[in-house]
């Protein structure tokens, strides 16, 4: 395919990856296909046809790369809004239920339990914890250090009352990767319904939905070097999902709104390309590990996060001591290089990761954290320049912090002699 744009130039380097991704240059040039089919697709007239066939195609090639119907892909905004219209067409569901169930004077057999992990995406964990605050069971499993799953934990919460487990596929901070083979198994032993984050795989890992027997997942396509704007809720045939956005009959009365027609062109293109994701991703886990090697060899006391395990190929999570993520961050940006800190800190009020705190990091360890995560454009001479610029940069800091240390403890003996 024709090659992605990174966006970046010898005094600017992308490595940010997990959080969006460049526009791919075919996307750019195949843009104006889309641009013409300027017509409503509900439209019965010749204007609407072309809108219409447009997303009828679209669909048709994704379904085929996903090994799923054509029918059981909806048209969203993107990951956010896919995983919450999951969550809360369940939370609906069980309220118009168990209100039935006040007035029969029976609640025997109600699924009325949630589950989800401790390193959820915030649209999932958020929505989680306001089912818990209407007063639902919400069970969520931990982690350990590397960030893999409890599953004892799992296996012992899941019961027959348990009506929707929510895992995502890897997670965005640290590249972890989860068995959901595995969870929809043991979640379908017992009845429940099983929906996916897939988010992040997108674009880094084969997705075979059939393979992996999800009732739900949901995908993003700016995460995929298409338009932001554009993502996908897969619901299997006959499971069970309300509108969360009323309106017209769009993508079939499952949520209203006018196609982004141009959006879903963009992303139909990079599934036309998607045989190019297993050759990337290779080449990329090997910069990915030469970048690791490289920074333990030349940074004492460094951390590479959740690295005794499966995890993404392009996502490395480091913590290194003596130097703050913030401050580190905006140095490297001051350099010319994009990458992402694990606090997620906002002006004046500065708070930890909490992915990194659920798996039993310290607040001032999960403050020294920062995520490099690779793409498709990433060439190995930008991952040369980043270590050499990240080397330099640690070291200035550090000194910083040994002279505050240094003279604050002058100023005390000073203090303590008067």
């Amino acid at each position: 395919m024709t090659e992605n744009t990174n966006r970046s130039s010898s005094s600017h380097i992308y490595l940010d990856f997990n959080a969006t991704t460049p526009v791919s240059g075919e996307v750019v040039q195949r843009l104006p296909e889309a641009l013409e089919a300027w017509g409503n697709p509900s439209s019965i007239h010749a204007s609407g046809r072309k809108p219409k066939l447009l997303i009828r195609e679209a669909r048709q090639l994704i379904a085929q790369s996903l090994n799923c119907n054509s029918l059981e892909l909806i048209f969203t905004s993107g990951g956010s809004e896919s995983n919450t219209t999951v969550l809360r067409s369940f939370l609906e569901n069980l309220r118009l239920e168990k209100e039935k169930s006040k007035e029969s004077g029976s609640a025997a057999g109600l699924r009325d339990e949630f589950i989800t992990s401790a390193v959820e995406h915030p649209s999932v964990m958020k929505t989680m914890l306001m089912i818990r605050s209407l007063g639902f069971q919400v069970h969520i499993v931990p982690v350990d250090c590397e960030g893999h799953l409890d599953l004892n934990f799992y296996a012992k919460v899941l019961s027959a009352k348990t009506a929707l487990v929510s895992i995502m596929v890897a997670n965005n901070e640290t590249g972890t990767l989860f068995p959901i083979k595995q969870l929809t198994d043991m979640a379908h032993a017992v009845g429940a319904k099983f929906h996916t984050d897939a988010v992040q795989a997108l674009g880094k890992l084969r997705v075979d939905l059939k393979e992996l027997g999800v009732d739900y997942a949901s995908f993003s396509g700016h995460k995929f070097y298409a338009l932001k704007g554009c993502g996908l809720l897969y619901q299997k045939k006959g499971a069970p999902l309300n509108s969360l956005i009323l309106g017209g009959g769009q993508e079939r009365h499952r949520r209203g709104g006018t196609e982004n027609i141009l959006a879903i062109h963009a992303l139909r293109v990079m599934f036309e390309n998607i045989s190019a994701v297993t050759e990337n991703s290779m080449r990329i886990e090997k910069m990915r590990d030469s970048l690791e090697s490289q920074i333990l060899q030349r940074i004492q006391n460094v951390k590479v996060t959740a690295a005794q395990g499966p995890r993404l190929a392009n996502t490395s999570s480091l913590i290194i001591a003596g130097a703050d993520g913030e401050t580190l961050l905006m140095s490297l940006d001051l350099q010319g290089f994009a990458v992402s800190t694990g606090a997620a800190c906002s002006s004046g009020n500065p708070e930890p990761s909490p992915v990194l705190l659920a798996m039993g990091l310290s607040r001032s360890e999960a403050q020294n954290s920062l995520r490099i995560s690779l793409g498709w454009s990433t060439s190995q001479e930008q991952v040369e320049a980043f270590v050499s610029a990240l080397v330099t940069i640690v070291a200035r800091l550090r000194s910083f912090e040994t002279s505050d240390d240094t003279n604050f403890e002058r100023e005390d003996l000073d203090v303590s002699n008067h």
